[in-house]
């Protein structure tokens, strides 16, 4: 199932929420949206995790602030949301941004799954017609063999 929907930049550029959300406000508190920011999950492999970069997470930029970038699939479409939070009232500002970059490597991704499962439908297919047409020649030999053993059953002559 694909992560994110087809049309990525028509989806954050037309529907009012990804509009709201990309003009700057207040940390989204306004717009009721609140986003649970985790920097670089374990991976699949097991390998621990990273540390953020100063461009992920960046204390020293401006005194009293954490300046924040945390990239996301949010509905369906790849986003980063760029900001910073005053480490004193823990209030701050923050939008989102389309993330062109990885909204492509997202698309390929899915595109590859979608090639994937037509792949593996046409062997599907491929596999049951090859097993139909088997079992056609197995019963046209079978129905074969009958006749022939019918005929030769007949052409038996019974002594009693």
């Amino acid at each position: 199932m694909p992560r994110v929907v087809p049309d990525q930049r028509s989806k954050f550029e037309n529907e009012e929420f990804f509009r709201k959300l990309s003009r700057e406000c207040e940390a989204f508190v306004a717009t009721g949206t609140n986003l649970s920011l985790q920097f670089f999950p374990a991976n699949l492999h097991g390998e621990q995790r990273q540390m953020p970069t100063r461009e992920y997470v960046d204390f020293e930029r401006e005194p009293g602030k954490v300046y924040l970038k945390a990239p996301m699939i949010l509905n369906g479409v790849c986003v980063i949301w760029r900001g910073w939070i005053d480490l004193q009232r823990l209030d701050g500002m923050g939008c989102l941004e389309y993330d062109d970059e990885r909204a492509q490597h997202e698309d390929a991704l899915a595109q590859a799954a979608f090639e994937e499962a037509r792949r593996r439908a046409r062997d599907f297919e491929d596999r049951d017609r090859s097993h139909r047409e088997d079992l056609e020649v197995r019963l046209k030999q079978l129905q074969n063999h009958v006749f022939a053993f019918g005929d030769q059953k007949a052409n038996v002559k019974w002594i009693n």
